[in-house]
This record gives structure tokens, C-alpha cells and sequence, in this order.
């Protein structure tokens, strides 16, 4: 007889209507062990930013319901999410329970029992579930034994995508800092206030901090309860771009709190016109950081003005195993601190699924699958 364990599925409400249910749960059959890789019992997931690979969305536009009773099979329809704002579990945090029996654990330093994290690798199964099945054991990384599962299973995907932009930018603001000389300032523009955007922050602010007299960060809010969520961050401008307001106010609204031209900014969910917004207030040199499934979309159409300003719109992918591991020891050291985050169990996920939407929740939202022992 089969294993049976509970699976959430998160659709687009986009795409099945404003009226229809897209929050979904169901039972599945626990996935096998794979050979070389491992089981995860799933403690929590994250409601993540990152998309699957279009050879996997693309196999997943139309949603079944499953028999009358209840079982559905594994098959790509309830793989998670699809197509939307609210991703498929690309950030876990769990307990190993099994392995299979060619992995090599002690190479990955992981066993049985072990609290891990699982790297956000492409065709990432379903984490919005009590199990998980990882193909190959290097995706798990241990994390210590006292860390918070909640703040763990937010950095796989958020805050390692918002860790490799601020790395990448890293050389940006040296050169600036060099250009302008021993008085000048490098004017940084984070743009929203969502769960990467607040990441941003924090590793801005870290990585920044020997260049703390040299480095101004602005955050750009996109809704009022935005506002308390930058403050918390300490040491930070914080400006509105109220999208009723004309496109000129906005621009010099923040070019104002810059004292000037904007150098480099880091923004994860632009629209077309955040972004064409964010090129008129940069300087000549300047950077725009992107996230590669947004900047995918909108580099075509904005490379041509992008050149006619001097400024360099860079597409930046998720980030890799080893920073991953970087960032786990930057929060349990205390050196970085999470954003504010929820805890929930997985069984209303249909309720804070619908307060995200509304923007009700502030900062990060967790699923919990598995209470602690």
C-alpha cells in the first residue's frame, strides 16, 4: 500500500479568473527515494519568486481535479504553481529521511535525520508538500542545528537570488566610488518592498558597510505598508512611487533623495514602466539589476533606450550552491537578519494565499508542513 502525504497546488489568479479558487490541496503518493539523491520530510516552504523553466510551465497549463477520491496522480498538472506570482516551493527547509543507497552522504555531509535546506535546482519538484524527493544529494545543504526552520527555508530562492545581485553590484559601486572621488557617494535605488527587496537591503547594507559613508541606499515604495517594512531596515531613504502620480514628480521625487542622478538599481518585479522610470533617473554609467526571468522579457524592448541613456541593464540569474551556503552562515551568525516573516500552517494555505494578494501579510510568508518535534 501506498504512502499517502498532503500536496498543495497554487495556480495563477490570473489565470483561472477572479472569482474561481486557485489555492488547491490534495493527497499524492510520497515520492520514492531517489538512488543518488534523498527524501526530505518538507517542516516549511516559503512562498518563493522564482519560476519554473518554460519546458516545465509549458507542460503544466491545464489543471485537473483529480478522482472522486481525493488521490491525484504526479503527473505535471500538480506540480504547484503555474504561470503565476507565487511560485512552486523552490525554498524548503526539511529533515533528511531517507537516502538513497548510491548517494554519497558523506561527501555532502549529510545524514538521516539531518535539518537541510534544498538548493533551488532546475525541474525542482513540488515543495509545497510533506515530502520531497531531491534527485541528487549535493542540492542538500545542512544548516545547524539551531537555526530557525521558517528563516532557513527563506533563503534558497529569495534571499540567494537577492545575495548574487548584491555581489554582482559589488563592482558596480567600487567603480563608482573610484569615479567620484574621495567625497563622492554611490546612490543606490531598491525598488518595492517585498521579500527579495527587503533581502536586498540587508545584504546591501552588510556587504556595503565598510563603504557606509560612500554608499546611500533609497528604497522606492510601491504601496504605503511599505513604508514600516523599509524603516525596520535602519539607515535607508525611503520615497513613494505612487503609480497615480505623473511619471516627471516620481522621477524628481527621486532623483531628490538621491541629491542627484541614481548609480545602480536592484529591482526584482519591474514593469515596463518602473523600469523606463528607473532609466530616466540614472546617471550616465549607471546599472540596472534585473532578475534573468524579468529582464528575459523586457531587455528587447528597452536595449535600444538603454543605450541612447549610457546605462547597462544586467540580467541576474539565482545564484549558486557555494553562496548558498555563504548566506547560511551570514544569518546564523547574526551577521544579516532575516526580513519579517509569517509562520502558517499549510492547512490554511487557501486563506494566506488570498491575504498575499490583498497584500496583508507584511514581508515573507511560511507554509508549515511538519510541526517541530
Amino acid at each position: 500500500m501506498s504512502r499517502i502525504c498532503k500536496q498543495v497546488s497554487i495556480e495563477s489568479p490570473a489565470s483561472v479568473g477572479g472569482n474561481r479558487e486557485y489555492v488547491f490541496q490534495y493527497d499524492v503518493v510520497v515520492p520514492d527515494v531517489p538512488s543518488k539523491g534523498a527524501r526530505v520530510k518538507v517542516m516549511c516552504a516559503g512562498a518563493c519568486y522564482r519560476q519554473r523553466s518554460a519546458s516545465v510551465s509549458s507542460t503544466s497549463s491545464t489543471c485537473s481535479m483529480g478522482s472522486d477520491s481525493g488521490l491525484v496522480s504526479s503527473s505535471p498538472s500538480h506540480r504547484g504553481l503555474r504561470d503565476s506570482s507565487f511560485y512552486p516551493g523552490y525554498e524548503v527547509a526539511g529533515v533528511v529521511e531517507s537516502i538513497g543507497e548510491e548517494a554519497d552522504a558523506a561527501t555532502a555531509g549529510v545524514k538521516v535525520g539531518d535539518q537541510v535546506i534544498v538548493y533551488p535546482f532546475d525541474d525542482c519538484p513540488p515543495g509545497y508538500a510533506e515530502y520531497m524527493s531531491v534527485p541528487d544529494i549535493e542540492y542538500l545543504i545542512k544548516i545547524p542545528d539551531d537555526m530557525s526552520l521558517p528563516v532557513a527555508a527563506m533563503l534558497p530562492s529569495g534571499a540567494l537570488w537577492a545575495l548574487n545581485t548584491v555581489q554582482k553590484a559589488e563592482s558596480v559601486v567600487q567603480r563608482i566610488v573610484e569615479q567620484k572621488g574621495p567625497d563622492g557617494m554611490c546612490h543606490i535605488l531598491v525598488v518595492g518592498t517585498g521579500g527579495l527587496a527587503l533581502w536586498a537591503i540587508r545584504l546591501a547594507q552588510y556587504f556595503f558597510s565598510g563603504k557606509q559613508h560612500r554608499v546611500h541606499i533609497v528604497v522606492a515604495c510601491l504601496r504605503d505598508e511599505g513604508f514600516c517594512l523599509a524603516q525596520e531596515c535602519g539607515k535607508v531613504d525611503v520615497i513613494q512611487w505612487s503609480e497615480e502620480l505623473y511619471e516627471r514628480i516620481l522621477i524628481d521625487r527621486t532623483k531628490d533623495a538621491c541629491h542627484g542622478e541614481v548609480d545602480v538599481v536592484i529591482d526584482f518585479g519591474t514593469t515596463s514602466r518602473s523600469l523606463n522610470r528607473s532609466i530616466q533617473c540614472l546617471g550616465k554609467g549607471g546599472v540596472v539589476f534585473l532578475g534573468h526571468e524579468t529582464a528575459d522579457r523586457l531587455l528587447p524592448k528597452f536595449s535600444r533606450k538603454a543605450e541612447e541613456f549610457g546605462i547597462t541593464i544586467q540580467s541576474v540569474e539565482t545564484g549558486s550552491l557555494d553562496q548558498l551556503r555563504e548566506l547560511v552562515t551570514l544569518v546564523h551568525s547574526g551577521k544579516v537578519q532575516p526580513p519579517p516573516h509569517s509562520v502558517f500552517p499549510a492547512e490554511d494555505a487557501t486563506e494566506v494565499i488570498h491575504r498575499l494578494c490583498k497584500s496583508e501579510i507584511p514581508g515573507r510568508a511560511i507554509l508549515q508542513f511538519h510541526s517541530p518535534a
